[in-house]
């Protein structure tokens, strides 16, 4: 049964703060706070959401994956003009408006943040939206400009922003993140990039293609380290084939300027060397916004990161305040910052214990080839104590692929040799994220190798290639005649 207290909250639009009581107080402005939001006005229930520094929509709209992604695209355009393996047809592109392209892709988010934030919650009754910095007074009061807002509960979504690696002269040479890379107006002529794992990888491949000399230095021994070697050593190939220097087990020692360059002084397996470019990105992880906000007052806990600590409810140590999204660490995906913010505004309003699920969690890093997976990989399966089975398909058996004339990457599944039924699927390759969902479905319900070998699945699709390495587990689908299973 819902529990709402509706106090002094009326039907009709909240005004004067000063004794309004709300059932919620959501602390942020991304995608967990606005489904908390929507959750919690679909349940009758009194909101508030209090939101400063990135604009509503926090990451994903603002900074993240919007303006990467129609970036990544507009890149990916540019580069297969001048790129494609087809006989017979010479075509050419060249960046004539490098800040037009950084316009169009504002523009694309201006309009997100408008229709899928401030349009949706802009007819909410019992509901009030408060600019301005939050900070928690109690476990169940938050001051904001001056004011103190009382809440049965409190929703804590206040995300992470971009960790920078204590570097000497890093801070003083000047640097990029995400969050100021996509609004540059005028195109770098040489980037360094460091880290070597998803923000790192997109954006120097995006850069690249718009013609940007692009030098990744990874501290490991290689790029996505928590990958299977096959998978990064392909995509290693790949990227240097585009022109990217990937440097690995790299130990920067200083970063300096000199004038318009920027120097960078490392050891690269215990040789000193120096790397120059005209910008430096920084992308090296991300951490909680959670100072200042008066969480240790609260008696909440953190994790020694500085991560909000939930249970799998979402609830804190303190029984009135919640956490969902980027703030409360991995997995940080808008789609499940969405979910957790929608499941602890049900739980905090429903006095419920719902516990969050992630038995098929499809991920994606947006390079090309696109890297994809779901569930567990070789090594997890070990880990597991499962007697797992790996099959893998390289994409030059897959007609797709063969009439596309680009069979970079494969698709590889890992089924429990006892049941048949998939655990798990890494897949590099142009469009891998569209293969993702079958593959999740299948490890969500249980369905098996053989059914989906089975199911048909249409001829010249790259779909098709599910089925194919399905059938992998038990043939050599290079034996096999087109349509043959």
């Amino acid at each position: 049964m819902t529990k709402v207290n509706t106090h002094s909250c009326c039907p009709a639009k909240i005004g004067d703060l000063k004794d309004t009581r709300f059932d919620l107080v959501i602390v942020g402005g991304g995608s967990a706070a606005f489904a908390a939001a929507i959750k919690a006005h679909e349940l009758g229930a009194c909101t508030a959401v209090i939101n400063e520094g990135l604009p509503t929509g926090g990451t994903c709209v603002n900074v993240g994956c919007v303006p990467s992604k129609t970036l990544i695209r507009a890149a990916e355009a540019h580069y297969r003009a001048c790129h494609h393996h087809f006989q017979g047809i010479d075509s050419k592109s060249r960046v004539t408006d490098f800040k037009a392209i950084i316009v169009q892709k504002q523009q694309l988010v201006d309009e997100l943040r408008r229709s899928k934030y401030l349009d949706v919650v802009s007819g909410f009754d019992r509901f009030k939206m408060i600019t301005g910095w939050a900070q928690l007074i109690d476990s169940n009061t938050v001051g904001v400009n001056g004011q103190q807002i009382k809440a049965e509960h409190i929703l804590v979504a206040t995300g992470a922003h971009p960790s920078l690696p204590p570097i000497p002269g890093l801070s003083e040479s000047g640097y990029l993140t995400n969050e100021s890379a996509f609004v540059l107006t005028e195109q770098s002529d040489s980037l360094i990039v460091l880290g070597g794992r998803y923000i790192a990888l997109e954006c120097a491949q995006m850069f690249a293609r718009l013609g940007t000399k692009v030098t990744i230095l990874q501290r490991s021994s290689r790029i996505l380290p928590s990958e299977t070697p096959d998978l990064t050593d392909e995509l290693t190939q790949y990227l240097k084939q585009e022109g990217i220097q990937i440097v690995t087990g790299v130990t920067i020692n200083e970063v300096s300027r000199d004038g318009n360059r920027i120097n960078v002084k490392a050891a690269v397996e215990g040789e000193e060397r120096v790397f120059k470019a005209s910008h430096i990105l920084a992308a090296t992880g991300r951490e909680p916004n959670t100072k200042n906000l008066g969480l240790e007052e609260a008696g909440v806990k953190l994790d020694r990161t500085g991560y909000l600590k939930v249970d799998d409810s979402l609830c804190t140590n303190v029984k009135s305040i919640y956490g969902a999204g980027d703030v409360i660490g991995s997995p940080m995906f808008v789609y499940t910052a969405a979910y957790e913010g929608a499941l602890a505004a049900e739980n905090a309003i429903k006095g419920s214990s719902i516990r969050r699920d992630y038995p098929a969690l499809p991920w994606v890093i947006f390079t090309d080839p696109q890297v994809a997976g779901v569930g567990l990989d070789e090594q997890g399966a070990a880990d597991q104590g499962i007697n797992a089975e790996t099959a893998k398909l390289s994409l030059s058996h897959i007609p797709r692929s063969l009439a596309a004339r680009d069979t970079r990457g494969f698709i590889k599944l890992i089924r429990d040799k006892k049941t048949d039924k998939l655990i798990g699927a890494r897949i590099l390759a142009p469009e891998g994220s569209e293969l993702l969902m079958e593959v999740s479905l299948a490890i969500k319900y249980g369905i098996t190798v053989k059914e989906i070998v089975s199911a048909f699945h249409p001829y010249l699709t790259l779909s098709e290639g599910i089925k194919l390495a399905a059938i992998t587990f038990g043939k050599d689908v290079s034996k096999l005649s087109c349509c043959a299973s």
